[in-house]
């Protein structure tokens, strides 16, 4: 298995800006050959500069990207009467549909020319009701570039805990305390951790690895340090620190910034 050392620049906007234009020169190949370019995408904050600096890109390009499309990581979900569980709707401050298009899609597209945006159709979410729909539609199309986040304090991955087996594929999962307590800073309006829901549906370990031809892993931060650490000695993929899927992939990046890779 191929060994890739991370690469530590100064801050957060060089990191996204690095990311930015590996996404951009693949975006850009993917329109001249007639192809789609699907970015998959976190629902966290971590990789903002990045969306931040590849609209720049887009627009001093004046860059069609109607051929782009966002396939969401996870979702949170909402515990029913009858203990099944189900996607929260697109009103709630959490919710990642919503996130995705405040801060992606509109983003991306306020780059773009008026006839050259990503259309709403292109935006894709796991569902909870069709979990194996979601790993097939993954698998059928490829992700071309995966942008993934670790958790600071327990590893995850999306909503993958730590304990996560690496085969394990899109699914219904209980989101591990520790990561709750991590989107507390994602979605400030939760007023405290007993408000952030305790399950979602999150695409798996063995999802990222068969789907992707280049994942970015990046870490921005002080609190990052424990991840920049294990991702670092990492050989390959770890159960009890899920975001060591990075090295198990094909093609990768693993991008930290000096907060987050300084001892």
């Amino acid at each position: 298995m191929h060994q890739i050392n991370p690469i530590v620049l100064p801050d957060d906007f060089s990191v996204g800006h690095y990311a930015a234009e590996i996404i951009f020169t693949e975006l850009v190949r993917a329109k001249s050959e007639g192809r789609p370019f699907v970015l998959g995408c976190p629902g966290g904050r971590t990789p903002r500069s990045t969306y931040n600096a590849l609209a720049v890109m887009i627009k001093a390009g004046k860059q069609d990207i109607s051929h782009v499309v966002i396939a969401m990581m996870d979702e949170y979900l909402q515990e029913n009467a009858d203990g099944s569980h189900s996607n929260h709707g697109e009103d709630k401050h959490f919710s990642c549909v919503r996130f995705a298009k405040l801060e992606i899609f509109d983003v991306l597209n306020s780059g773009a020319p008026e006839d050259g945006k990503i259309p709403a159709a292109n935006v894709h979410f796991p569902d909870a009701s069709d979990p194996q729909g979601y790993e097939d539609y993954l698998r059928e199309v490829g992700v071309n570039v995966f942008l993934m986040a670790s958790g600071g304090s327990d590893g995850h991955v999306a909503f993958n805990p730590p304990g996560t087996e690496k085969s394990a594929r899109t699914r219904s999962v209980r989101i591990a305390d520790e990561t709750r307590q991590d989107n507390l800073g994602t979605f400030p309006d939760f007023k405290d951790v007993s408000e952030v829901p305790k399950y979602g549906v999150s695409v798996g370990p063995a999802t990222m690895i068969d789907v992707s031809d280049i994942v970015i892993m990046e870490l921005i931060g002080a609190h990052k340090n424990k991840a920049f650490k294990r991702i670092s000695a990492a050989i390959g993929y770890e159960s009890d620190w899920p975001s060591t899927v990075v090295r198990e992939c094909k093609d990768y990046y693993i991008l930290a910034d000096k907060a987050a890779a300084n001892s």
